[in-house]
């Protein structure tokens, strides 16, 4: 990409302070302009936080932000807009009632009186063909799957052509050729002038799309440098301050008998749609297998049914030799059943409620946190705590409200919460969704290591390099049928992008 000298943006001393944490301590530093700028650093250090204050959500305590050279107050995302700044936001900002056009509209001032939605659904449409990033113009957002959610926003954001474009982990749900599309798009558009700055914990993308890189960590500026003159291993060292092992070590799989056995599962989405159609498949003892597919398969609906969120209309779903069809949540996490859910905020945790009462979600009837119609609370934060000390929780204290969290923080304390329910069976959609590397290794460990201790797992995810390193099989969902199910060490992943492009086993 083109290397140009001109700062666009340079935030000068920045400090946001929230109670009890300083979530950005005096950040300095300039994005050149016709470039993309990588923005690294560990769950909570500060890094979206920032990218709030400059598309204006947030308000800084002190400090200065240039823009073109110029003292700027970006009071509000209106401002920022109107200053030619745009931002997909990781965890979407997205009406639940609306369509996928009408989200688009929202705030528009230049469409058409008569008939606006056409005017929007022609260039929607064209937008998501030249990128790649397919979703249906007229489905309502709750009838999307995360993966679709996260495409609406990408759309609505280069639908409003910003000159700036922050990018808040954009590429988590799109497969590999989806985001090299992408890429090829971001490279037209800083050649074209405009800036990025790409928000990522994936390094390989850091390496290959970026041409300088900040790194963040506990708030602070570490380092800013050229991305041709580092590497992964410098730079993932740089965010967690040690070295982070990329390749797992694992022992062989020691398969023990059936937990979870699905046979001839069918169910549909929320647009009435079968979503999972006369799908088969084992979990046994100390096994991990991989579901592989492009967000929107049937990946979440396959998850809910196995959790007693969704229905099954027709099959059998089996877990430790009972048959729990159709059964209730609390029935099926009682048969010792730990849910990471796709959607940590809706479905992982109550976001007013405090850490101590999340930390409880799936135990608060039980000893020692019940003591009749009573909670024992000294018992709940010393629990809530030792929760908070093993998986790495940045907090301020338990009694902080979930949703002030990290989007990965959320992210450990959800897994911590599941794995220390003793499971047999453990249903993790997409666990390492949004975490930086060291978070990432953690949870990738913690996963295997319920492996060696004989727990199932079902690992639900789009990113190909962990279901290759974790999955002892695995199966890829295409439309909601079984592609195929193979053992890791005969997979290939172009076999595998193929499965999930559509294409059977046996075809290939």
């Amino acid at each position: 990409m083109n290397q140009k000298t001109t700062p666009i943006i340079r935030f000068d001393s920045i400090v946001k302070r929230f109670p009890d944490v300083v979530a950005n301590d005096e950040v300095s530093f300039s994005v050149e302009e016709g470039t993309v700028h990588s923005l690294l650093g560990e769950n909570g250090a500060g890094k979206t936080t920032l990218m709030k204050v400059l598309y204006g959500l947030y308000q800084k305590n002190s400090g200065t932000i240039y823009l073109k050279g110029e003292k700027t107050d970006i009071v509000s995302p209106m401002k920022a807009i109107e200053l030619g700044i745009g931002m997909v936001h990781q965890h979407f900002k997205l009406v639940s009632n609306h369509t996928v056009i009408e989200n688009i509209a929202l705030g528009l001032t230049d469409v058409s009186m008569t008939r606006p939605t056409r005017q929007i659904e022609r260039k929607l449409i064209e937008l998501a063909g030249k990128y790649g990033l397919d979703v249906e113009p007229r489905a309502k957002i709750w009838q999307l799957s995360a993966g679709e959610k996260q495409r609406a926003e990408i759309l609505r954001a280069l639908y409003r052509g910003a000159e700036i474009l922050i990018l808040d982990e954009p590429t988590s749900v799109l497969t590999p050729g989806e985001t090299e599309r992408l890429f090829n798009v971001l490279e037209e558009m800083v050649t074209g002038g405009k800036t990025v700055i790409f928000i990522t914990h994936k390094l390989d993308e850091v390496m290959k799309i970026s041409d300088q890189v900040t790194v963040l960590r506990e708030g602070r500026v570490i380092d800013t440098l050229a991305t041709a003159s580092t590497n992964k291993r410098e730079l993932s060292k740089k965010m967690v301050g040690r070295e982070v092992l990329f390749d797992l070590e694992r022992d062989p799989c020691n398969r023990g008998e059936d937990v979870l056995e699905v046979e001839g599962l069918t169910t549909y989405n929320d647009k009435g749609v079968i979503a999972v159609n006369d799908l088969s498949f084992t979990v046994c003892e100390g096994e991990i297998l991989g579901v592989a597919g492009v967000a929107g398969n049937g990946q979440r609906e396959l998850s809910e049914v196995l959790t007693g969120l969704r229905g099954a209309t027709s099959g059998k779903v089996v877990i430790n030799g009972k048959d729990l069809t159709n059964a209730t949540p609390r029935r099926i996490a009682d048969e010792r059943v730990a849910h990471v859910p796709e959607d940590r905020i809706k479905q992982g945790i109550v976001g007013e409620l405090t850490l101590n009462d999340n930390a409880i979600l799936k135990s608060y009837r039980k000893r020692p946190f019940s003591r009749g119609i009573f909670l024992d609370y000294k018992k709940v934060r010393e629990w809530t705590e030792n929760l908070i000390e093993e998986f790495n929780v940045k907090a301020p204290g338990t009694d902080t409200p979930a949703n002030l969290l990290s989007g990965g923080n959320i992210q450990k304390l959800i897994l911590g919460r599941e794995v220390s329910s003793n499971p047999r069976l453990i249903i993790a959609s997409h666990p390492t969704y949004g975490l930086d590397v060291g978070s990432a290794e953690q949870i990738r460990n913690l996963l295997l290591k319920q492996r060696e201790d004989g727990v199932a797992v079902l690992l639900i995810s789009e990113n190909l390099t962990e279901i290759t390193s974790l999955s002892d099989r695995i199966a890829v969902l295409f439309e909601g049928n079984l592609m195929g199910m193979v053992e890791r060490d005969q997979a290939t992943r172009e076999e595998i992008g193929m499965m999930m492009a559509g294409t059977p086993l046996e075809q290939l």
